[in-house]
């Protein structure tokens, strides 16, 4: 099986996608002729031409709204955020419209739409540029939200999430476009709703989303040294979450650390641990440990940004925490 990257990954699925239906085009800043801010676009000007590949102005609001626009006529855009950063000044169009026209249009108009682009901290871009908007925009009734942590999982979920016909918010992670993957060169799509679970164990269970998703089998391949095997639940989809997939592992090893990038309060992690308690309680041999970002504006200094990011070594205290092992 091939191995690729992230960025290749989900080049692949928007060419494939663009091949596959031509109401599908791609309009964001930089998308076209520089070939995207992260190179996600790289070669699709050439081969579908501008009226399907759009470079815009720096108007997040206005392209946005073109592309609900669209979508509302029967078109399929996907709309590119150079960031979800920049994103905020366009969510009036993301939250009022797309997320709500097919409830107050009493269903007579489907917004097959995707929102996508890099979410949360790289490396010392400061605190308006590191943001986690999961639990912003999960959040939100109408709206689809998909974090996908592998080229694998990138490359099948944007192929579904650009067939939807709902709206769809796409977050890749901004660190994960170099790494890479074993991606079929066969067709396929992965069920958006769908968890996976990444590894398997029986002490505890690490439930986690997006790019944290590396670090949780790293912390699963570290603590196997020390004979500790942990699940690690891919949840891959936050709206909808698959409740199943944590119930099942939960029940199973007794214990569960949630581990996310983005802020405690409000949190991803704190509507996961709602459902273990409602649905798993009686299962639990320890309380749920949370790991998250530390409630401040993300530094720029490396070391406070470290300090301030969910990591490995974090992750393993929690994990030691449910077992009563420190």
């Amino acid at each position: 099986m091939p191995v690729i990257t992230y960025r290749d990954a989900l080049n692949q699925a928007l060419r494939e996608e663009m091949q596959r239906d031509d109401r599908v085009f791609l309009m964001g800043e930089e998308v076209a002729v520089y070939q995207g801010a992260y190179k996600v676009s790289k070669g699709l000007l050439q081969e579908f031409g501008e009226m399907r590949v759009v470079d815009t102005p720096i108007t997040e609001l206005g392209f946005a709204g073109v592309g609900v626009g669209s979508a509302m006529v029967g078109l399929r855009p996907i709309i590119e955020f150079m960031t979800w950063n920049f994103a905020v000044l366009a969510l009036d169009q993301v939250l009022n419209s797309a997320a709500k026209l097919l409830y107050m249009s009493g269903g007579q108009f489907n917004i097959p739409i995707v929102f996508r682009g890099p979410n949360g901290a790289a490396l010392q871009l400061s605190a308006q540029h590191s943001q986690a908007f999961e639990s912003w925009l999960g959040h939100i009734p109408g709206l689809k939200v998909v974090t996908p942590g592998t080229p694998y999982d990138a490359k099948g979920l944007l192929k579904s999430a650009i067939r939807d016909d709902n709206p769809v918010c796409f977050l890749e992670g901004e660190m994960l476009y170099n790494t890479k993957g074993e991606v079929p060169e066969e067709e396929y799509t992965i069920p958006i709703g769908k968890a996976e679970l990444k590894r398997e164990g029986e002490h505890c269970s690490i439930i986690t989303n997006g790019k944290m998703v590396l670090v949780a089998m790293q912390v699963a391949d570290q603590m196997a040294k020390d004979g500790i095997r942990v699940d690690v639940v891919d949840l891959r989809t936050v709206r909808p979450m698959d409740v199943e997939a944590i119930k099942t592992s939960v029940e199973k090893t007794n214990r569960a650390v949630v581990l996310e990038e983005g802020w405690e309060l409000c949190g991803i992690g704190a509507q996961v641990v709602d459902y273990i308690q409602r649905d798993c309680f009686d299962s639990l041999d320890a309380p749920v440990v949370r790991v998250h970002q530390a409630d401040v504006p993300m530094p720029y200094a490396k070391n406070l940004e470290r300090a301030a990011k969910p990591d490995a070594a974090k992750t393993i205290a929690a994990v030691r925490k449910v077992m009563y092992l420190e």
